[in-house]
């Protein structure tokens, strides 16, 4: 088992952390989480080795097998192996005891090995069944064959296994380094955002293989649905030291999630190192006021001096702040533009004889915000560049609308900026005379670069703030129409969020292509699954589309194997609703008949060759397209929704609601106000509970007979306290449903 003990690391000038103390079990997961900048890649490094750190102890232990993905691994995959060729190396402990076989198995054979001394042929035997034993319990003989499983489930075709990785993109070959890493199953995984160049559909599949590995697991990443279903404990790096929290097991993980259970005990925690550090300001200025009224009196000399001694030595409460640690987004309002801002009819695209588009149609409205979703090479990033022209069309056409104004985010964007420009350098190649009058070192600010981080070369920075730098220069000016392709690589929660938050408000249309799913739940009002060529629309959101194909209630936080663009659990051929298998592409298909318009039809109005329209627009007969904007119809002065008879909302009713809303409020205030205070307690128990089990879980304690007595006691007090409360918890839950119950049916 690897740990560390009060491990510190400083580079140049900055501490970077300390006081870091950590323990990775065998079958345990821990998602390392922090700021881009805090140093959870360096901290990766230190463990495994690649550095030593500045103060404090790494200890591995010599047999233990180390698998690393780190985030540049591109370079690390070789170009003169196959595919499955360089997957097999991994397993190199296993194909060594594969050697070892053949080898012992050609001594057996050899002539005159008959008349060997017997005691030489019985030592031969043994060697033989104990190398045996231990090839077949690591799985030799399924090998090759879980090779091709695991390349499989990353999305590989079977015919790719022969492929040379000089052939391959970048992105495939940080899968085939995630394929020879799951094969080998070392004694610790450590993954440095492994999710970044990983589809819907392979990020489910990654979920439900780490589950299963026998090693323990550490990983980087800014996913929350991702770590939400893998992690046991998760680790938040922040101002300079790590705190551990567990979020596998407890009322909140078992009702919320994981990183639920995370946000709610880092709360807790900080609201009681608030308390603590008023606390103790309020003691610091008591015996300040104490040494400045009796400095000069000689009869408190000793006193005076022995209170100033007492401050030098005090170690004073830091309480992390977060909020340094977020990048606030700025979208300036942009001009209006018209009512269709993108529209594609009959669009192809190929390159040489494959085709990625066919003959496709699609219109996106303004104000929506349209996620496009599918495996990787389905087309999202071809689609969204033919938007801009910067792909020949083999068919059809693509037109922007009247007044629109275009902003890219790409994901290599980062890469072409020049690295020994400072920061505001940098983002000053992207400024027009329309920001002259603007203090730029104020909208870097906005952007999570305030004062001397503007003047940092972008050399310095790590691949989120280069990130955050792109979008930076791409929304500094007033687009209507936001094209993002993957913005979200390698930004950190926090920037997630408030990136998030910024899109909710945006007033312009929005096209988005991301694989974190948390991400299009909190923005778009459209899905867009691209695959085989073609085009399938969701006038709803997300969360929406899950429930449509059956993958349970909203907000399942990855859990299930089905969460995912297309996921597994899909019906029919993993498609949405009103896919292929229904018929046609969209609901109605180029072939079909009528169709069920907006959220109903989960698709397309109407077909090419069909007849009739969903919501009236296409007319009889006519070829009408499939739209990103074909749900609720919209006041087009207003850009609000209105209701399905394309009316307003009649004040009365909102009126009506509110009044429910609110009656609601005050019946079950109290009731709430119970289950989340026993919610909260049961917390605090549980965590007590926890730390008390790790504390035994040390085979040195046992050496302290007394000590030991001591802790069993507290840990079946705190279980009683714990049974107690979980009572008292589903009592009050069930007055509280009840009680809801009874003012929806009054």
């Amino acid at each position: 088992m690897l740990s560390c003990s009060d491990v510190a690391v400083t580079l140049g000038a900055r501490r970077l952390f300390s006081g870091v103390t950590l323990r990775f079990p065998p079958g345990t997961c821990t998602a390392l989480v922090g700021g881009n900048g805090a140093g959870k890649t360096t901290l990766l490094h230190t463990l495994i080795g690649d550095r030593d750190p500045d103060e404090g102890v790494v200890t591995r232990p010599k047999d233990l097998r180390i698998g690393w993905l780190p985030q540049d691994v591109v370079d690390a995959v070789g170009e003169t192996t196959t595919v499955l060729e360089h997957v097999l190396e991994g397993a190199a402990h296993i194909r060594a005891l594969e050697a070892r076989l053949r080898e012992l198995e050609e001594r057996m054979s050899a002539p005159g090995a008959a008349n060997a001394d017997p005691g030489d042929q019985d030592a031969l035997l043994r060697s033989y069944a104990e190398v045996q034993d231990r090839f077949a319990t690591l799985g030799g003989y399924e090998l090759e064959s879980e090779a091709h499983r695991v390349l499989a489930g990353l999305g590989f075709a079977p015919e790719d296994a022969h492929r040379d990785t000089a052939e391959l993109s970048g992105g495939w070959r940080v899968r085939v380094a995630l394929a020879r890493l799951l094969l080998a199953k070392p004694d610790l995984l450590v993954l440095d955002e492994p999710t970044n160049h990983l589809d819907l559909d392979t990020i489910a599949w990654l979920e439900g293989t780490l589950r299963e590995l026998p090693g323990a697991l550490l990983l980087v990443s800014h996913d929350r649905d991702f770590i939400d279903a893998t992690a046991d404990v998760i680790v938040e790096l922040a101002a300079g030291t790590t705190t551990a929290y567990e979020v596998r097991s407890g009322t909140l993980a078992a009702e919320l999630g994981g990183f639920a259970s995370f946000v709610a005990q880092r709360e807790e925690r900080l609201a009681s190192l608030r308390a603590a550090k008023a606390q103790q300001d309020r003691v610091i200025a008591q015996q300040e006021r104490f040494v400045e009224r009796f400095r000069y009196k000689a009869t408190k000399a000793r006193q005076v001096q022995s209170r100033i001694k007492a401050l030098e030595k005090l170690e004073r409460i830091e309480v992390p702040d977060h909020k340094q640690l977020v990048a606030r987004f700025a979208f300036p309002e942009p001009a209006r533009s018209g009512r269709v801002v993108a529209e594609a009819k009959g669009l192809t695209v190929a390159y040489g004889d494959l085709v990625v588009l066919d003959e496709v149609d699609l219109v996106i409205e303004r104000g929506r915000t349209v996620a496009l979703i599918g495996p990787n090479g389905a087309g999202k990033t071809t689609l969204l560049r033919s938007l801009l022209g910067q792909v020949p069309v083999t068919g059809g056409s693509v037109e922007l609308g009247s007044g629109v104004e275009v902003a890219v985010v790409d994901q290599h964007q980062a890469e072409v900026m020049d690295l020994d420009k400072t920061v505001l350098e940098e983002f000053r190649t992207a400024l027009g005379d329309r920001h002259r009058g603007i203090n730029h070192r104020t909208m870097l600010g906005a952007f999570g670069f305030p004062g001397d981080l503007a003047e940092r070369l972008v050399l310095e920075l790590s691949g989120g703030e280069r990130t955050r730098l792109g979008l930076a220069k791409a929304m500094a000016s007033p687009a209507n129409l936001l094209l993002l392709d993957e913005p979200t690589n390698h930004l950190d929660l926090a920037s997630r969020d408030v990136l998030e938050d910024a899109l909710g408000a945006y007033a312009g249309t929005v096209v988005l292509i991301t694989h974190d799913r948390h991400v299009i739940r909190a923005t778009a009002d459209t899905i867009v699954e691209v695959g085989d060529g073609d085009l399938q629309v969701f006038d709803g959101s997300y969360e929406e589309l899950m429930e449509r194909r059956g993958a349970g209630a909203a907000g399942n936080r990855g859990r299930d194997a089905a969460a995912g663009g297309g996921g597994r659990g899909a019906g029919a051929d993993g498609r949405a609703a009103g896919g292929r298998a229904a018929g046609g592409r969209a609901a109605g298909g180029r072939a079909g008949g009528g169709a069920a318009g907006g959220r109903a039809g989960g698709g397309a109005a109407g077909g090419r060759a069909g007849g009739g329209a969903g919501d009236g627009r296409a007319g009889g007969g006519g070829r009408p397209t499939t739209s990103a904007g074909t749900g609720r119809p919209t006041d087009q002065r207003s850009g609000r929704r209105l209701d399905g008879g394309g009316q307003r909302r009649d004040p009365e009713a909102k009126r009506r609601e509110a009044e429910r809303r609110n009656a609601r409020h005050r019946a079950t205030r109290d009731l709430k106000r119970a289950v989340d205070r026993l919610e909260r307690e049961l917390g605090e128990v549980e965590a007590e509970i926890a730390e008390l089990n790790r504390t035994m879980a040390d085979p040195d304690l046992y050496s302290d007979g007394e000590r030991v007595k001591a802790l069993v006691a507290q840990h079946g007090a705190a279980k009683d306290r714990s049974a107690a409360l979980l009572a008292r918890w589903e009592q009050a839950l069930e007055e509280l449903e009840s009680a809801e119950a009874a003012i929806e049916a009054g």
